[in-house]
C-alpha cells in the first residue's frame, strides 16, 4: 500500500492526526480510501475524541462506533455517513449536515446540534439527553425509541418524523413543528413545554392535557405512557 501524504493544516491532515492513538488500540474498520487516510496518520482505531474537524467533508464516511466525544464539527458535512453507535457526547455539530446519516444507537447527550440538518436521518435508539436541537431540521427523521429527555427543540422541524416510543420528557418544544409526526400516541411527553407557536397535529387535544406556565407557555401533565397523576388525552396518530 502506498502511503498517503497529508498536510497538517488540511481537513484530512487534522483527521489523521486526531486519529493517532496515545496507546496500542484495536484495528480500524473503514473503506479502503479512509483506511489509507487514517493509517497515514498512524491510526489504530477510530478515536477522534476532541478532534477539530470544522467544515470537514465526510459525506458517506464509515465512522461506525467512532469515539468522538467533544469533537468539534461545526458546519461539517456528514451526509449519509455511518455513525451507528458513535460516541458524540457533548460534540459540537452546530450547523452541520447529517441528512440521511445513520446515527442509530449513537450517544449525543449534551451535543450542540442547533441549526443542524438531520432530515431523513436514522436516530433510532439514539441518546440525546439535554442536547441542543434548537432550529434543527429533523423532518422525516426516525426517532424510534430515542431518548430526548430535557432536549431543547425550540423551533425544531419534526415534520413527518417518527416518534414511536420516543422519550421527550421535559423537552422544550416551543415553536417546534410536529405536523404529521408519526406515533405521538406512544411517545412520552410528560413535562414537555410548548407554546402557541408549537404546531401539533391537534393542538386542542394537547392543550387539554397541559397547564399554563409563565411566558404564555404550557406544560404537558401527562400523555402516552407517562402514567402521570393528572390524566391527559392521548395524542392522535397522524
Amino acid at each position: 500500500m502506498n502511503p498517503v501524504k497529508t498536510h497538517p493544516d488540511t481537513v484530512l491532515g487534522r483527521l489523521a492526526v486526531a486519529a493517532r492513538p496515545p496507546r496500542p488500540c484495536l484495528s480500524i474498520q473503514a473503506s479502503n480510501w479512509w483506511t489509507r487516510v487514517l493509517l497515514a496518520g498512524g491510526a489504530r482505531r477510530r478515536i477522534l475524541t476532541g478532534a477539530d474537524l470544522s467544515i470537514a467533508k465526510l459525506d458517506g464516511a464509515y465512522l461506525r462506533g467512532a469515539q468522538m466525544r467533544r469533537a468539534t464539527l461545526p458546519r461539517a458535512s456528514l451526509r449519509g455517513a455511518n455513525l451507528y453507535g458513535a460516541d458524540l457526547f457533548h460534540a459540537y455539530l452546530n450547523h452541520s449536515d447529517l441528512s440521511g446519516a445513520d446515527l442509530s444507537d449513537a450517544e449525543l447527550s449534551g451535543a450542540d446540534l442547533h441549526d443542524a440538518r438531520l432530515d431523513g436521518a436514522n436516530l433510532r435508539g439514539a441518546r440525546l439527553l439535554s442536547a441542543d436541537l434548537t432550529g434543527a431540521d429533523l423532518s422525516e427523521a426516525s426517532l424510534v425509541g430515542a431518548a430526548l429527555l430535557r432536549a431543547d427543540l425550540t423551533g425544531a422541524n419534526l415534520f413527518h418524523s417518527n416518534l414511536y416510543r420516543a422519550d421527550l420528557s421535559g423537552a422544550d418544544l416551543d415553536g417546534a413543528n410536529l405536523d404529521g409526526a408519526v406515533d405521538l400516541f406512544s411517545a412520552e411527553l410528560l413535562n414537555v413545554v410548548w407554546s402557541e407557536r408549537t404546531r401539533w397535529p391537534d393542538a386542542a387535544v394537547v392543550r387539554e392535557g397541559s397547564v399554563p406556565i409563565e411566558g404564555g407557555r404550557y406544560r404537558v401533565q401527562g400523555s402516552g405512557n407517562s402514567g402521570a397523576d393528572l390524566p391527559a388525552p392521548r395524542l392522535p396518530v397522524s
